[in-house]
Order: structure tokens, then C-alpha cells, then sequence
């Protein structure tokens, strides 16, 4: 575990010494992608550099206390050492949490993606009971919710929905939600009662910015159209629909839609959002491949083939297949109250990353 910040240590002082050196200072893009990673690792060693304070206290406070033979002095300094043994307690649990993300990669904003997978007219209803509940979490721990682009079911829900989600530690509560979602339950349009299986999935995408990610104009391809779909006249009418193509790089060409604000210019910046997010996300999966072995055991990399989740609505049960969690109050999780599936997931996490370290 230790390792883990030392290295990081290290690289903080080696990128302090960049930061000081005019070749670097004089080169825009290298200054700027140094004082982020900069940046990022300050936040990331501020608990280490405090737990290594207080280690030291403890120790000084333990040496005191051996060689202390007054009474009085030897039951201060006792309950002053276990206020300090159960601060450094609480701080290494904390340092064991930043384990499960990156330095770097604390996003504060993430784009969700939830598309509706067999069952038809089900699946889109139950893409919409996923978003919902996504979205009652996020508003419950005071997040922004942004709507980018809808694709609406004929009977209710959606067939695909896109949308960001903004706000402190978003990326580590929500990072484990990626894979495949399993819905068993009576449709409202069953009249035998029989019950139905049906999928959606879920893609989680960091959301980066546009110095850890570049899209050169050169790259892409894009042109206006009209929005499909109802919306009224102005919809119909106006070409404020905007479809981008990426294509450096790539087998098959990335492809990204948006359609859903009436502004032109919002449909495009809310499509390099997405297209941004997907780069991110395609180059992450190249380096996860490359350390497969040393995440073996792991939890799922989020991949939608992944069949992750099971929603049994008869007997009000909730299972995440990864960890072997059952949960009888499908009826909270669903409203959003997510916060035992997120705790086991870190947990969980956490655990085997400290046995691997």
C-alpha cells in the first residue's frame, strides 16, 4: 500500500523540478499537462503527508509514556496517545479509499449512457427505471443532473439515454455501475401474470477534459441536419441536430448524435463531450488490457457484455453477481437509495486491491 504513495512521492518532486525548468515553462502544452498531473497528486499525497505527521506523533507520544513515571503525566499522555491511534486509525482507512482511484482520475463529472438491451417495449421501461434511479441518488447527494440525448420508447422509458452527472467523489461512487442490468418482473401488459426477463446496460465514462484528451478538427467530420422524432415545429423545422464522426485511429469510425437542445452550437459541444469521454474511455481499456493479470479478481472493468446486476421485482431482490450481494429492498435501491450497494462495492474493491498490492 505504502509503495503506492511513495512512488507517487516521487513523481510529485520529479514534476515539481519540471515545473521550474524554462524548456518546460516555455513549452504551453507540456507546462499545462505537468501543473494538472501536479496538481492532481497534491490532493492525492495531503492525507499521506498528514498520516506520516501523525504516525510520528504517535511514536513520540509512545516513547513519552514509557519513560513517564508520574501517575497523573502517565494517564494524560494515554488518553492523548489513543486520540491520536484512532485519528491515524480513521486516516489510513482514508488512504486505503484513495487506493481505488488513480491520482488524476477523481473526476467530478462522469457521462452515463444507459441503452435498453432485449425485452423491447420492457427493456426501454426499465432503461427509464434505471435512470431515474441514477438520478434520484445523484440529486440526493446534491449533484448536477444534465440531460444530452434521449431516444424515447414507444410504450414509456428509452431505448437509449445519455446523460452527465456532476459532483464531488462521482466517478468513485458511481465507477462500478458499467455491465449489463437484468430486470425480472410482470409486465403492465401481461394478463397471465407471467414473469419477464429483460436487459439494459450501463456505460460509465469519465469525463475528461480537453488537455487529457485532444480532438484535432482534422480528425472529425460533421455536419447539421434536422431532429428526428417529435418535438413540435421548431424541432421539424430546424437544422439544429448535429452528427460527428471520428476517425483517426479507429477501425470503424466513432460516431456521436445530439439533437436534443434546440441551439446547434449546445447539440455540438454536447457531442465532443461524449466523443471526448469515449476516447478516454477506449484509451483507458488499452491500458487495463495491458495490466489484466494484475487485476484479476478484480470487480468488471464495466464492460457491457457483463452481465452485473439482477432486479428481481416478485420477490423485491436485488443481486450484484460480482461480490455475491443480495439485498431484499429492491423497492429502496430502485428509488435511488444506493448507498449499501456502493459501500460493498468499495469495500469489496478496496480489499482486493490491498491483497494485490
Amino acid at each position: 500500500m505504502w509503495q503506492r504513495f511513495d512512488e507517487a512521492v516521487q513523481r510529485f518532486e520529479e514534476l515539481e523540478r519540471q515545473l521550474s525548468d524554462p524548456a518546460v515553462i516555455g513549452n504551453r502544452e507540456r507546462y499545462t499537462q505537468a501543473a494538472k498531473e501536479h496538481g492532481a497528486l497534491a490532493k492525492f499525497l495531503k492525507p499521506y503527508r498528514e498520516y506520516q505527521k501523525l504516525s510520528a506523533d504517535v511514536s513520540a507520544a509512545e516513547t513519552m509514556l514509557a519513560g513517564d513515571s508520574d501517575a497523573e503525566m502517565r494517564a494524560y499522555a494515554e488518553q492523548e496517545l489513543a486520540e491520536l491511534r484512532q485519528r491515524q486509525a480513521a486516516l489510513k482507512s482514508h488512504l486505503e479509499d484513495l487506493l481505488l482511484v488513480e491520482p488524476g482520475e477523481d473526476f467530478a463529472s462522469i457521462i452515463m449512457e444507459i441503452r435498453a438491451g432485449t425485452g423491447g417495449d420492457e427493456a426501454a421501461l426499465f432503461a427509464g427505471d434505471l435512470f431515474d434511479m441514477y438520478t434520484h441518488y445523484a440529486r440526493d447527494r446534491g449533484w448536477k443532473v444534465e440531460p444530452i440525448a434521449f431516444s424515447p420508447g414507444e410504450q414509456g422509458g428509452y431505448k437509449e439515454v445519455v446523460f452527465s452527472i456532476t459532483g464531488e467523489d462521482v466517478y468513485s461512487d458511481l465507477r462500478y455501475e458499467g455491465g449489463g442490468h437484468r430486470v425480472q418482473r410482470v409486465p403492465k401488459t401481461e394478463t397471465q401474470g407471467r414473469i419477464h426477463t429483460s436487459a439494459a446496460t450501463v456505460a460509465v465514462l469519465p469525463e475528461p477534459d480537453d488537455v487529457q484528451i485532444e480532438i484535432k478538427q482534422q480528425d472529425i467530420e460533421w455536419e447539421r441536419m434536422r431532429a428526428g422524432g417529435a418535438g413540435g415545429q421548431h424541432v421539424n423545422k430546424t437544422e439544429s441536430a448535429v452528427r460527428i464522426w471520428y476517425k483517426k485511429g479507429t477501425p470503424e469510425e466513432m460516431e456521436v448524435k445530439c439533437q436534443d437542445e434546440r441551439s446547434q452550437h449546445k447539440n455540438y459541444d454536447r457531442a465532443m463531450r461524449v466523443l471526448r469521454s469515449r476516447l478516454y474511455e477506449r484509451q483507458r481499456e488499452r491500458q487495463h488490457s495491458e495490466r489484466a493479470q494484475a487485476r484479476k479478481g478484480m470487480i468488471g472493468t464495466g464492460d457491457r457484455s457483463d452481465r452485473i446486476r439482477t432486479y428481481n421485482f416478485p420477490q423485491n431482490r436485488f443481486t450484484d453477481h460480482r461480490i455475491n450481494l443480495t439485498l431484499y429492498k429492491l423497492d429502496a435501491v430502485i428509488a435511488g437509495r444506493l448507498q449499501d450497494v456502493i459501500q460493498a462495492l468499495k469495500e469489496h474493491d478496496k480489499k482486493e486491491r490491498l491483497q494485490s498490492e
